[in-house]
């Protein structure tokens, strides 16, 4: 299929202006296939062609093109060439295109999606437009800035309820009308249809909704209430905020099966992966996290629906100010104030990877630099959404909230129901600041890889000099924490040996007590755009630990003094909660993480770090963030295979610590750092007992009890470890004949050491056979049982394998699963010369497609970085910086 390019789609606006679709579906055509039928008016512009005749073309994906029509006049379906019908001959003023078709239901989470229930064989379609996914249910022009209203109909059997952007409307036989649209784009048009469980209501004058399948009705009326007051809060924040109304007629929040992203901004129907209501016992973080993405979406309701992006170069414009805002308004109007903690600890560091790889962009590419779809739709990436919100930030500290807001309002007035660029959004600001926007852009947004601020401190008399060099190009304006050690911690005269240095203390052995320090003074400083060291004499002693870009409002590596270092390491967990410091914790870890990533810190000293101060962290976000990195990378790739085994014995016996400071707590911290615990003690097991026994007795002992989300886990866990059956997989299956069950039973077959097994997970995964294909969810499940570090010798023949078999599935099932194979099916845990030698012989060639290229490209890049850091080489590239845009 080609990809819409960058100059045709500019071409294509420079000649139509499209006003009005009226689209209606038919869902009642079977399990494979519905009806499409779409009525364009569409205006060719005067003077378009120099009045001559004008050609261009729609877009269609059909399983079977029925009819086309224009004007009244019958056009031959044979002339569709792969997705573009041509249309030749036009002349200007006013057209009407009409285009059935028969299109084919999706199980990859495009276009109409279907899943039927396992829980009860209900089944629920919805749309997933984004991109170039709108073609596979109605025909179009298929471009973001050929904005058109929406007026649709939908026939469903007559026991479903049908969502879509506007208020619906039954009218009887299963009809059903959806009010009109405002000008939106094409990805933009939503339907959901199905027997959907509602929980409906009514705030500031507007119809809200929450929905999802019937199955999962108990679970969603059990958190109804919170997921409506954050709707509510969310929404008055915004309506305090923007100057713009909120510009449609309801707001309904649709939770789907097998959704691919975390949720997608329709306007009027946002749609959220069902995962978001919870089955099972969650952490409070992850409650958070749910919360981030209601605020998200709705901030895409201004930034991205009533403005919209010209063409995708500008996707940052979208995604970095709803992230931004996403958690700005999560912290302040709601309980969640600690919301910026979780961005530090766990979202940031997806921005910091993607930014040092080889497939690294700016933040605002250049338009040459995406010239068509498919480049674009390799950018939805950690540099687009956690480092343009870290910009985003950086940028209002910079000029002021109060300016900011004020240029933002400019904006989304000025380009109401319309699109915009980048230097529309540049002017927009500038006309409400002293400040050179354009000048911070060039540097923060056409640049890429990240910058590194370095601390030294030198003592002198009475006073002490701070210098900060900085490697890099853009300017910054951070604070800078000073700590000294708590003169009232007992701790404090105990002599400890650098900890940078030390091996882990011995997995069954408590460390010693953190340190505890008190915070003297944070101040701000600016550090120029070039590269150099800016100095600071500042009174009294050398504190015991000066922390750069305190509460982290910009977007920099960090390197510590060695003294620094030495203080975190002893007492990076006694910084006092008071005062931000939860934030200052995570600037800290974030900082040993990059220090391991680039070779200047032990893998081992990390384990260490986190064996003495996890089971003493008050914050779950950060315990959470501090495991997954200490699992994967360090222990799985980043630590020789040799010292793999004792690596996952400190995590399970530091997770033991944290359930013994946890044990019999009943605040929603301590609940929330207990399930962590519990989760990574599974996670971990290098052994059957004890997770064996807890599954055996259905509880943890003292708490929690096991619910399925812990009883798949544990049962994963020991089908990697060899000890579970299959029949024992089929009679948990049974307990729970959930979708959720399907997948956990799918993870845990794939999961089982044996040659049969790993070949009947492999067909699965890589057959081309559209019937017997796994759904995206399935697949997903199937890929992450299948790979585990303890069966090397049974997978090494699948290495090879994967780098033919992952390049003909990508051509055959799209994007999405090319996607998927690339991060979840990829040999990951071979970190050896010959896997790299595979995958880059597998680049060499002209056969993968772009999104499994690059997301190979990824892979391969992190597993050159492991091998590496196991060899105890740095790279002088370890900072990923590029040339400027």
């Amino acid at each position: 299929m080609p990809a819409l390019q960058r100059d045709e789609a500019q071409t294509r606006a420079g000649l139509l202006d499209v006003r009005h679709h009226s689209i209606h579906l038919d869902l009642t055509q079977g399990e494979k296939h519905f009806g499409s039928r779409a009525d364009i008016r569409f205006t060719v512009r005067d003077g378009a062609g120099d009045a001559a005749p004008v050609t261009t073309f729609f877009e269609v994906k059909p399983a079977a093109l029925l009819s086309v029509t224009l004007d009244g006049t019958p056009l031959d379906p044979a002339l569709l060439d792969d997705n573009r019908f041509p249309l030749t001959g036009l002349a200007p003023g006013d057209h009407e295109l009409r285009v059935e078709a028969r299109m084919s239901y999706s199980r990859t989470g495009e276009g109409m999606h279907r899943f039927t229930d396992p829980a009860d064989g209900e089944t629920y379609v919805y749309t997933q437009l984004f991109m170039e996914d709108v073609q596979r249910v109605f025909a179009t022009f298929d471009q973001p800035d050929l904005k058109s209203v929406f007026a649709l109909t939908v026939t469903a059997p007559e026991e479903w309820s049908v969502l879509a952007n506007g208020v619906t409307t039954h009218e009887g036989g299963g009809l059903w009308r959806a009010a009109p649209t405002p000008l939106i784009s094409t990805y933009l048009v939503a339907v959901a249809a199905g027997p959907w469980h509602s929980v409906r209501t009514e705030h500031a004058g507007l119809p809200f909704g929450i929905h999802c399948r019937r199955s999962l009705a108990p679970h969603l009326d059990a958190d109804a209430e919170e997921i409506l007051d954050l709707t509510r809060r969310c929404y008055d924040r915004y309506r305090d905020l923007f100057d713009e109304p909120y510009p449609f007629d309801s707001y309904d929040q649709a939770f789907v099966p097998e959704f691919n992203a975390g949720a997608m901004e329709n306007p009027g129907l946002v749609t959220f992966r069902d995962e978001f209501v919870y089955r099972s016992a969650v952490t409070d973080t992850e409650r958070q996290t749910r919360g981030m993405v209601i605020a998200h979406e709705m901030a895409h309701m201004w930034f991205g629906d009533l403005v919209t992006l010209r063409w995708w170069d500008d996707i940052w414009l979208n995604e970095s100010f709803a992230e931004y805002m996403g958690y700005q308004v999560l912290s302040e109007a709601t309980r969640f104030t600690g919301a910026w903690v979780d961005f530090g600890a766990v979202r940031k560091s997806w921005g910091y990877e993607a930014d040092q790889r080889p497939s690294t962009h700016p933040v605002a590419p250049t338009p040459e630099d995406v010239p068509d779809t498919a480049s674009a739709l390799l950018n939805f990436d950690g540099i687009s959404y956690a480092k343009g919100a870290s910009a985003l930030r950086q940028l209002v500290t910079w000029i002021g909230e109060k300016d900011f807001l004020a240029g933002i309002n400019h904006h989304l007035t000025r380009h109401r129901f319309g699109n915009a660029t980048l230097a529309d959004f540049l002017d927009s600001l500038a006309r409400h600041t002293d400040r050179d926007v354009p000048g911070w852009a060039a540097r923060w947004l056409r640049t890429s890889g990240p910058d590194t601020l370095t601390a030294t401190v030198e003592p002198q008399d009475d006073t002490w000099q701070l210098a900060v060099e900085h490697h890099g190009s853009r300017p910054h304006r951070i604070a800078v924490g000073l700590y000294d050690q708590d003169a009232t911690d007992p701790a404090r005269l105990a002599p400890a040996a650098p900890a940078r240095l030390a091996p882990p203390a011995p997995a069954r052995l408590a460390p010693p007590a953190p340190a505890r320090l008190t915070l003297r003074r944070r101040f701000e400083i600016d550090i120029p755009q070039e590269e150099g060291t800016t100095r600071h004499t500042l009174p009294g002693p050398v504190p015991a630990l000066v922390v750069l870009n305190d509460g982290d409002l910009s977007y920099t590596k960090v390197r510590l003094d060695p003294d620094s270092w030495d203080t975190a390491a002893r007492a990076l967990s006694g910084i006092p909660a008071a005062d931000g410091g939860a934030l200052t914790r995570a600037v800290l870890w974030n900082a040993a993480r990059d220090m391991v990533r680039d070779g200047d810190l032990a893998p081992a000293a990390y384990l260490d770090a986190a064996r003495r101060h996890l089971p003493v962290e008050p914050d779950p976000a950060l315990v959470a963030g501090v495991l997954r990195f200490a699992r994967m990378p360090v222990a799985d790739h980043f630590l020789p295979a040799t010292e793999r085994h004792a690596a996952l014995g400190t995590l399970t016996a530091l997770s033991r610590d944290i359930l013994r400071h946890t044990e019999g707590a009943t605040d929603s911290a301590a609940a929330s750092l207990r399930l962590t615990a519990v989760r990574a003690f599974i996670d971990n097991a290098t052994s059957p007992e004890g997770i064996q026994d807890w599954l055996d007795d259905g509880s943890v002992p003292g708490g929690p009890a096991l619910d399925p989300e812990l009883r798949w886990r544990i049962l994963a866990r020991l089908a990697t470890l060899g000890a579970l059956t299959p029949d024992r997989i089929d009679a948990e299956q049974s307990r729970d004949p959930s979708a959720t069950g399907s997948e956990g039973a799918a993870r845990c077959r794939a999961a089982l050491p044996d040659p049969a097994a790993k070949e009947a997970a492999w067909q699965s995964l890589f057959t081309t056979d559209a019937d017997a294909a796994p759904s995206n969810y399935l697949f997903t499940a199937l890929a992450t049982g299948f790979w585990a570090p303890e069966q090397h010798d049974l997978l090494r023949p699948y290495v090879a394998r994967f780098f033919t078999d992952a390049v003909t599935l990508a051509t055959h099932r799209g994007p999405a699963l090319a996607e998927a194979a690339g991060r979840y099916a990829f040999p990951a845990s071979f970190v050896d010369e010959e896997t790299l030698r595979l995958g880059h012989a597998c680049l060499a060639t002209d056969a993968p497609t772009p999104a499994l290229r690059r997301r190979l490209t990824d892979q391969l890049d992190d597993l050159a970085r492991a091998l590496r850091i196991r060899s105890g080489q740095t790279s002088a590239a370890s900072s990923g910086r590029t040339a400027d845009a």
